[in-house]
């Protein structure tokens, strides 16, 4: 499989589908305070403009605009990205 195949499978079957499920949650908190807090509205804007970029992404994919290194590097990116993610420990602290 090509880099550009690899790219296009993990941004439609894992980045994208993170997005929009972060994009549910910010949505329920807000209704269920029924208010949005600055930094829910900021949030929401930049998960909206990454999409954006992703999708002009898959776009550069389908017309052969992108080459092979350029993908290799985006997955790169983005897989040290999701482990990075996986290993913050979002304020949880061990229990001795």
């Amino acid at each position: 499989m090509s880099y550009s195949q690899q790219l296009e499978e993990l941004i439609t079957k894992s980045v994208i589908p993170d997005i929009d499920e972060r994009l549910d949650e910010i949505f329920e908190e807000i209704a269920d305070s029924k208010e949005a807090a600055q930094d829910s509205k900021e949030e929401i804007e930049e998960l909206r403009e990454f999409k954006a970029d992703l999708q002009d992404v898959l776009e550069d994919i389908k017309n052969g605009d992108i080459e092979e290194d350029e993908c290799k590097e985006l997955i790169d990116d983005i897989l040290e990205a999701q482990n990075d993610s996986l290993d913050e420990d979002f304020g949880f602290t061990e229990q001795e």
